[in-house]
């Protein structure tokens, strides 16, 4: 019985050994893991950061031996010029409108033609989502001869339906593609018990559907922000008075034929880069939950 304690005893001590080993192994795993996660963050933050001093100094600090530190002089007067000469709070406010209205535009249509696609049983409607696929095949820009010639005989260039119109068309066919896999997922029974309860289509569509898509519209919402946010080709040609100009369209304008104050051209970067990083921290949390259901639902 003493030699059976012994090596029961023995047995124990190793295995607490061993434990005690892996424990030690884990942590010092998760501890180079976070060391590689800091790593990766600050690469990732260094951009914004170095926009922002960026934004701050001088033409001599920019191109001389201060080009990553902190302003040895900060210049909040760049954002002053960016706003004064440069009229970006007008054109901020003009991308803001654009931006604004075309993601209503698209959320609306993208929902109402998802919900007509996915609920209801009629001839045609395979053929006729693919032919709203067929927008995912269409480079924005190739377009932009027959756009300028119909928004010119409509009489709609330099005004914001001159921008509006083709952002959210073409901003549609990704709507409706990410709103369908969503829709597709959602039982029946809750459209016969709303219509058993008194629903018609619209309170089935307003009261029971658009709630459940919420992912769903954050994801399109995003999209949509960036197209009309960052698109440059569309305003420059579709827009020539300073009244309806975006913000890209006004950070290229900053630059000079022969001198260039760099200043004010970052602190106008600024201005419109982090506005993109706002809208997502507030969304990122609906985008995450629509990749982790479409995780769970494939």
């Amino acid at each position: 019985m003493k030699n059976d304690d012994i090596f029961l005893n023995q047995n124990k001590k190793s295995i607490t050994q061993g434990n005690s080993f892996l424990n030690k192994g884990g942590k010092g795993k998760e501890i180079w893991v976070y060391i590689i996660l800091g790593i990766w963050a600050l690469i990732n933050l260094f951009p914004v950061y170095w926009m922002f001093t960026f934004s701050l100094k001088s033409n001599e600090e920019i191109f001389g031996n201060n080009v990553a530190g902190l302003p040895k002089e900060w210049l909040w007067s760049n954002y002053e010029k960016a706003m004064g000469v440069g009229h970006i709070g007008k054109y901020f406010l003009n991308s803001t409108i654009i931006a604004i209205v075309t993601i209503a535009i698209v959320m609306l249509f993208s929902l109402m033609a998802t919900f007509t696609l996915t609920r209801f049983i009629w001839k045609g409607r395979k053929r006729m989502n693919a032919f709203f696929m067929l927008g995912l095949t269409i480079p924005i820009h190739a377009a932009i001869v027959p756009i300028y010639v119909t928004l010119s005989k409509l009489h709609l260039l330099n005004s914001y339906l001159s921008l509006i119109i083709p952002y959210a068309a073409f901003s549609l066919a990704m709507g409706i593609l990410i709103c369908t896999g969503f829709m597709q997922e959602l039982p029946m029974d809750l459209d016969e018990a709303a219509c058993i309860d008194g629903c018609g289509v619209w309170g089935i569509f307003f009261r029971i559907i658009v709630p459940l898509m919420k992912p769903a519209v954050a994801t399109v919402s995003i999209y949509t922000f960036l197209q009309c946010w960052n698109e440059l080709m569309f305003a420059n040609v579709f827009i020539s008075d300073s009244a309806h100009k975006t913000l890209p369209v006004g950070v290229q304008a900053l630059s000079g034929q022969y001198t260039t104050d760099w200043g004010p051209i970052g602190a106008a970067l600024v201005l419109a880069t982090f506005p993109t990083l706002i809208f997502y921290v507030f969304f990122s949390k609906k985008i995450q939950d629509s990749f982790i259901a479409g995780a769970i639902k494939g």
